[in-house]
């Protein structure tokens, strides 16, 4: 009886644990998992890389959640990013979020070509005629060439074909509720857990016509981040920086210009010009933004030049404002804030009403009030020396020096041979030679 009851509890042991094993495989089964990729501002090489191996490394994920919000870019990338999702055997969700968010030209068409197509309430999608550098549509050639393309792409997801080549051909751009409405979305959803619950069920062809049922309700969603590198990149083509890198680039290369010897200056200048120079590249730049923001580093000039009653950086200050207002062509999505625009007209014409105008006169000081009269003055090592540098005081000022002879105690008297920047260069003052204007040991520390 023993021996027998022995085998039932060990009979009973083992049920239990096949039973646990399948309740345990029964709840992975239930836990599907959604890649998340997100697609926020311009969309430019480094976006395209980073969706297109999260698309194609999405592996046994039961779908892929694009989250959008952009304003367009690159026509180029956008057609790389459609490609991917063409052939993504794993239905990809596209999901314009949060509120607020938009998918405009090349986001539009992103839009279109993925599997599901939802957007979050107070969204809007379109606004994709192609432009081009001078801030108007480009041939009606390659308009009629996106036209088609989009035409394409709503018509592979069985969307209105119509109503989507509007945001092409008109620059058309509707909200969440409008593009529901038209057929051109398939979902609203104010949030991801209640999208994945709602598309849950929905059968979809991906790549190579093989038909997928979405299994998405309560799904995991593992977030795959773009590399720090790359991030770093894509944040650089932003409409406000780019906005900012290229006056300050055009200031900073003028101020090198009209006051010379600033190697800093202009070294920092040139690399801001042409990384605004590249973001151009990728958003849709007006010539007369740009025409009015060299006006403004004229005017300013001008100032510098032929002072008076204000006139000419009154007309900086305003050429600045509408350069930043005028720069982006508006039908692309993009434009610079005013939060940015007037904060940088108001610095820009205190550093050029102050600082440049400061340098400019140092410039033309006499040389008896410049800095070069300190060249053959006598003065005294203050507190800690020169071993080799230190900081001496000279014709009643402090200074950064550097000694010819070696090491100076502090209280020695010094000559200057050379002013090399703002560092002299010193030499002892034997007692034979007479003091000829040096000042006693000051107290105190440096300035």
């Amino acid at each position: 009886m023993v021996e027998r009851s022995r085998i039932a509890r060990t009979l009973i042991g083992a049920a239990l644990v096949v039973v646990g094993l399948a309740s345990g495989a029964r709840a992975q089964q239930a836990a599907p998992t959604v890649t998340h990729l997100s697609l926020e501002g311009v969309v430019d090489p480094f976006v395209a890389d980073y969706l297109r191996e999260g698309i194609q490394g999405a592996g046994d994920a039961s779908a892929i959640l694009l989250t959008i919000d952009t304003p367009g870019g690159l026509d180029s990338s956008m057609r790389e990013i459609v490609k991917a999702i063409q052939a993504s055997s794993v239905p990809v969700i596209g999901y314009v979020s949060p509120e607020g968010a938009r998918a405009a030209s090349a986001g539009a068409f992103i839009l279109m070509a993925t599997h599901v197509a939802a957007m979050a309430p107070g969204t809007n999608v379109g606004a994709s005629t192609p432009v081009g550098v001078s801030g108007v549509t480009l041939s009606k050639k390659i308009e009629e060439d996106a036209a088609a393309y989009m035409q394409s792409l709503a018509e592979q997801r069985d969307r209105n074909a119509e109503l989507a080549t509007t945001f092409v051909t008109e620059s058309n751009s509707i909200s969440a509720e409008d593009a529901l409405e038209g057929d051109v979305i398939d979902v609203i959803s104010p949030s991801v857990p209640a999208l994945l619950d709602e598309v849950n069920g929905m059968t979809v062809t991906v790549a190579e016509g093989q038909s997928v049922t979405l299994e998405t309700a309560g799904a995991t969603v593992q977030d795959v981040d773009m590399s720090a590198g790359a991030g770093f990149l894509h944040q650089l083509f932003d409409p406000n920086l780019a906005f900012i890198f290229f006056w300050l680039g055009l200031a900073l290369i003028v101020l090198e210009l009209i006051v010379p010897g600033h190697i800093f200056s202009g070294t920092v200048g040139t690399i801001l010009l042409i990384l605004a120079i590249v973001s151009f590249g990728f958003l849709p730049v007006r010539l007369i933004g740009i025409a009015f923001l060299v006006a403004s580093i004229v005017f300013f000039v001008i100032e510098l030049k032929v002072p008076g009653l204000g006139w000419w950086s009154a007309a900086g200050i305003v050429s600045l404002i509408l350069g930043g207002l005028f720069l982006f062509n508006p039908s692309g999505g993009v434009s610079v804030s005013p939060l940015v625009i007037v904060p940088i007209a108001i610095v820009m014409a205190l550093f050029f009403g102050v600082v440049v105008a400061k340098a400019l006169e140092m410039r033309h000081m006499p040389a008896a009030q410049g800095p070069e009269a300190v060249v053959g003055r006598d003065g005294v090592v203050l507190a800690g020396g020169l071993d080799p540098e230190g900081v001496v005081r000279v014709a009643a000022e402090e200074w950064r020096a550097r000694s010819e002879a070696g090491p100076l105690a502090e209280g020695s008297r010094i000559r200057v041979t050379k002013l090399d920047g703002l560092v002299l260069t010193v030499e002892p003052l034997h007692p034979e030679h007479a003091p000829t204007g040096g000042a006693a040991p000051a107290q105190g520390g440096t300035s």
